[in-house]
């Protein structure tokens, strides 16, 4: 059997397009899925597909990367749950579009930028930064001061399922976000291991050179968690085929985090990944 291509470690990629959330809290609708399902779990659980899981991990990234508080994060991530339920628009109420459904109209940016996932985010952070007092204000009401909606208290009712996104992609909890990839790799070899590249540096500012095996050395667990919860979120759409973390290692077509042991453990501080070859 052929050796995976070993690629790197910590990661974003790109923020795609996105379709139906399923709650799946007490008392919480379940909804039809379209495509491979993501389930995370940190003190809660939430299923998304493939494409809504990329999108809430690169919403994530670039708040930390804009060392905005998990609150803020929380925040985002509820707003776009509500607006857009994780799908990047094309088209909404009036001239809204993207995530967050922001209008160029009232000076979010021209509809290619919102249109980009990470451009629409900062925007979003940005503008909730000024909002005075925010981090003491209820979920619908911190966003409501951004987005300025017909209807401002709908925000709450994704504010559970936001903390729990936020508290796997932020890297407070441990093999929290397992997604199953099954069917024919998006990319192989060296074109996946591009993809991450460039997930790198668009989404956490890290430079790093393309080779057959990347790793990154992320400092503390919290920040290892962080960035192969994030890969596996975007697994679907870089051709990844396993993530490994201190003694875990999540395979795509299973889709679970599952003890590794052996010479295929790593450190405590940094994340490997494998794409197909």
């Amino acid at each position: 059997m052929k050796k995976p291509v070993a690629v790197a470690a910590v990661l974003v990629v790109l923020g795609a397009l996105g379709f139906v959330v399923a709650q799946s809290f007490s008392g919480g609708i379940k909804l039809p899925l379209i495509g491979p399902e993501c389930t995370v779990r940190a003190d809660g659980q939430v299923t998304l597909d493939t494409v809504q899981m990329a999108n809430a991990a690169t919403i994530s990234a670039v708040g930390v990367r804009r060392k905005m508080p998990e609150r803020a994060v929380v925040i985002a991530l509820a707003t776009a749950l509500q607006e857009s339920k994780l799908e990047n628009l094309e088209d909404g109420d009036r001239d809204s579009l993207g995530l967050f459904q922001q209008r160029p109209s009232q000076g979010w940016g021209t509809p290619e930028k919102i249109q980009d996932p990470r451009y629409a985010a900062r925007k979003f952070y940005a503008a909730l930064k000024k909002v005075k007092g925010w981090e003491d204000m209820r979920v619908t009401d911190a966003a409501q001061k951004v987005q300025r909606s017909a209807y401002p208290n709908a925000y709450e009712k994704w504010a559970d399922e936001a903390a729990v996104l936020a508290r796997a992609l932020t890297g407070r909890a441990t093999g929290a976000v397992e997604c199953t990839v099954t069917g024919e790799p998006a990319l192989r070899g060296a074109a996946a291991a591009a993809a991450l590249t460039e997930g790198l540096k668009l989404d956490w500012g890290i430079k790093a050179t393309q080779a057959t095996e990347l790793r990154v050395t992320a400092g503390d667990p919290e920040k290892g968690w962080r960035y192969a919860h994030w890969l596996v979120a975007h697994a679907k759409t870089t051709g990844l085929e396993r993530v490994r973390f201190a003694d875990l290692e999540w395979d795509a077509p299973d889709g679970k985090w599952q003890p590794v042991t052996g010479d295929r453990r790593v450190g405590p501080e940094t994340v490997v990944a494998e794409v197909y070859p």
